[in-house]
């Protein structure tokens, strides 16, 4: 039974779940209600590939052996310390029938958690949910809702950059690192401590030179503007990217920034430059469904229907094969590799469940993912493998989600300071005047 002291009683609603299926421990020591719906809910995603369908999965499992033999509604010890049980008591109040004319899954959840507040008070019982509308429901009715805060970062305006200006250096500092190729990063960086990397620019009026801190050596050196199988840097931002891209010592590579800044296209352009050091390039992206319509309701194979999601990165890949000739080798090359497959684009729900090694792996539209999806892509990495991660914190399509709890920003948050990881967030358009004009203003 639910403890009678003062712990707080934390009501799930079902979006939780599919989010994270350990979150009944992420609660510490107060009470954690399931509410019967939410049982009956998961049943119908526990079929399918996806992240949502393994969490509904594993939260099933995870809750069977929790309990045993014991019964549901007695509840269960966790090893938090806090108390676990499934709730039936869904009916709806009298008033809340006046407010809420539709039985429907969520209305059922959140009498629930009204009942519950009648009982054991305002101020203990909480519904934790990821839909908006919902948390709005439950507090027109004076049941307190939140939503559920693990994995999310605390500020995403003080989430890592990955790089950073250091201006009115000595007048001769920039001339010494361009001649010397690398400088000891205490003499520049006024007692910072960086992390490794991490990118900087070091300027002294008109003069400036981009470096990268280097933790083993403890030294600042000089990153060079270099191509990438014909695409050339357009600023510091991609010159940084470009340079923890071809670097086969970096193993796990995150861009975000706004659309237009050239994430996509500086990782498709490295992967093509390093491309003797892996097996195979993979472009995956994760589908969204337009007007919550499955893409079955589109016509054609499944190539077909995965077309219109990939075809952003068919269009980087064009972008790169039209720096080139037709009659080139390089250009040639491009169509060999897709047609040989050692270039493939795919929907990223093919990738699970595969062993990567030696494979050159960039993930588009990262911020579309959870953090949990982001970290079973990552562990699927087996020897020589390179993930690279692109997306735009801001620019979320999936209802769940948002800046501050996507895998991409959460992913960025958790992985800084590593020896092996690089990330750099761009901010300068250079798709077009055009483009930046309306990524600014609209």
């Amino acid at each position: 039974m639910l403890d009678t002291n003062s712990n707080k009683i934390f009501v799930l609603d079902t979006n939780v779940v599919l989010y994270d299926y350990r979150c009944i421990y992420s609660f510490a020591e107060h009470n954690v209600v399931i509410p019967i719906t939410l049982l009956e809910e998961i049943d119908k995603f526990k079929r399918g590939n996806e992240i949502i369908n393994y969490n509904a999965r594993e939260f099933s499992r995870e809750l069977d052996s929790i309990m045993g033999n014991d019964l549901l509604g007695q509840g269960a010890r966790l090893e938090t310390g806090g108390c676990l049980f499934v709730d039936t008591n869904v009916k709806m109040s009298g008033r809340l029938r006046e407010i809420f004319w539709e039985d429907n899954s969520d209305h059922r959840i959140l009498s629930l958690a009204y009942n519950l507040a009648g009982q054991h008070g305002t101020d203990r019982v909480f519904l934790v949910s990821k839909d908006i509308n919902l948390r709005m429901k439950a507090k027109s009715i004076g049941v307190q809702a939140e939503d559920y805060e693990t994995g999310k970062v605390k500020d995403i305006g003080e989430l890592y950059t990955g790089k950073n200006c250091i201006e009115g250096v000595d007048p001769g500092a920039v001339d010494r690192i361009y001649r010397e190729g690398a400088v000891p990063a205490g003499e520049l960086l006024n007692g910072r401590d960086p992390y490794p990397n991490e990118y900087f620019i070091i300027r002294n009026g008109t003069k400036s030179a981009l470096t990268t801190y280097q933790k083993n050596s403890g030294l600042l050196h000089v990153v060079e503007k270099k191509k990438a199988y014909g695409i050339q840097p357009r600023n510091a931002e991609q010159s940084f990217s470009l340079d923890a891209l071809i670097n086969n010592d970096i193993k796990l590579v995150t861009l975000a920034g706004k659309s237009g800044t050239g994430k996509t296209l500086m990782a498709l352009a490295a992967a093509l430059e390093r491309r003797n050091s892996y097996k195979q390039i993979l472009l995956a992206r994760p589908i969204i469904p337009l007007s919550n319509r499955d893409i079955g309701y589109l016509p054609g194979d499944i190539r077909s229907k995965l077309d219109p999601y990939m075809q952003p990165l068919f269009d980087n890949l064009a972008v790169i094969k039209n720096q080139f000739e037709e009659d080139s080798q390089d250009y040639r090359r491009i169509s060999d590799m897709v047609n040989n497959e050692k270039l493939l684009i795919m929907a990223l729900a093919y990738i699970r469940g595969r062993s990567l090694s030696k494979v050159y792996f960039i993930v588009d539209e990262a911020q579309n993912l959870t953090p949990h999806e982001v970290k079973t892509i990552i562990t699927r990495a087996g020897e020589g493998t390179k993930i690279v991660f692109t997306g735009d914190p801001y620019q979320i399509d999936t209802p769940y989600l948002d800046s501050r709890s996507n895998g991409l920003t959460y992913l960025i948050d958790k992985m800084k300071g590593q020896e092996l990881y690089a990330h750099v967030t761009l901010e300068k358009g250079e798709r077009s005047q055009l483009a930046e004009i309306a990524s600014d203003l609209l």
